[in-house]
């Protein structure tokens, strides 16, 4: 019988998945995910649909939870925008709310943050950024959830921890903000029209400095910060620890997709793709593709990566001295989530 018992909330998505994999190498978890649609994924964890929206579902449903220890939150609603308060403090309210008070063997909860926490979505920041670093203004969900975590661990014996990665690298269907799915379903569009690579920022933004955040790393370090004594009520950054700029991996993604390298060419992302939306079933039929991945792309979300012109780096000092020492090329990243996404034909 396994010995720990893990909770995750938003449990079959880009990050839950990687949390499932990395708990179920270490053969020591009972696992149950929360979601509002099935795994994609093979999987032993068992898997519960329920609207956290609504609390009386999250109570009829949740019930039952009371041999849980360890809780992982990887849930988002209502897109990526850090003023999204309500509705992404009710996913933690009507879920470790509720079982946290009803399970009494509970160690640690695992909350999923990122670099929001520290207002890279307003402009520039502080960077590199560091776990100690003031708050910005409100609103940011991010600080509802944690100070609700906060607050409901007073006097318990459970404690906290908090994850902070940057954009995330890595493969998973259905989901709107991966970035590795945005870059490829691009080039690929790009590629079936005859037109070059274009990169759709400006000058500054081609040369801003980044660090992303692999999806396999953060899901093993995700397991990592749930066990060690030494990170109780800790936040940590996650990142690959390997920067880089638009620029020095531009050329790559040109050369995999075997399509034209283009120049710095501002527009909208979303409108140009919304546009080029008529030509992905033709893509579907001649590569005999599985999932059609490109109606679940965010093009928002992509705006904002290549045209955000400030750098953003996310130091990962403390993790490192903490013991956790992974690190990987960011190309090297995105090239194993492009391989994958070839392997499983959602790409040709």
């Amino acid at each position: 019988m396994a010995k720990k018992k893990a909770m995750l909330v938003g449990g079959f998505g880009m990050i839950g998945r990687h949390i499932i994999q990395a708990l179920e190498k270490d053969g020591d978890w009972d696992i149950v995910g929360l979601a509002r649609r099935p795994p994609s994924f093979r999987t032993k964890a068992k898997a519960i649909s329920v609207d956290l929206l609504n609390r009386s579902d999250a109570e009829e449903k949740l019930g039952d939870l009371s041999d849980v220890t360890h809780i992982f939150f990887a849930g988002l609603s209502g897109g990526v925008a850090a003023e999204n308060t309500e509705d992404n403090l009710a996913l933690v309210a009507n879920s470790i709310g509720v079982v946290a008070p009803i399970a009494k063997n509970l160690k640690r909860v695992v909350l999923t943050q990122g670099g929001k926490y520290y207002g890279v979505h307003l402009g520039p920041h502080r960077s590199p950024s560091k776990e100690t670093d003031p708050r910005h203004l409100p609103p940011n969900f991010y600080y509802d959830q944690q100070d609700f975590i906060t607050n409901l661990q007073k006097g318990k014996s459970w404690d906290y921890a908090c994850v902070r990665p940057e954009a995330v690298i890595g493969f998973a269907t259905g989901i709107p903000l991966n970035c590795a799915s945005l870059i490829a379903h691009y080039a690929i569009v790009c590629k079936e029209m005859g037109v070059p690579l274009n990169f759709p920022g400006s000058a500054a933004s081609f040369n801003a400095y980044n660090r992303f955040t692999d999806a396999r790393i953060l899901g093993r370090f995700q397991a990592f910060v749930a066990t060690n004594p030494k990170c109780s009520n800790q936040a940590f950054n996650i990142t690959n620890d390997s920067g880089f700029r638009w620029s020095t991996v531009w050329p790559f993604f040109a050369d995999y997709f075997k399509v034209p390298m283009g120049v710095i060419m501002p527009f909208d992302v979303k409108v140009m793709m919304n546009e080029s939306a008529r030509v992905w079933p033709r893509v579907i039929k001649k590569y005999g593709l599985k999932v059609d991945e490109f109606s679940a792309c965010d093009w928002t979300f992509a705006n904002w990566l290549f045209q955000r012109w400030w750098d953003t780096i996310l130091e990962d000092t403390k993790r490192i001295e903490h013991g956790f020492y992974e690190v990987i090329d960011t190309e090297q990243s995105f090239k194993d989530a492009f391989d994958t996404m070839r392997k499983e034909k959602v790409i040709p």
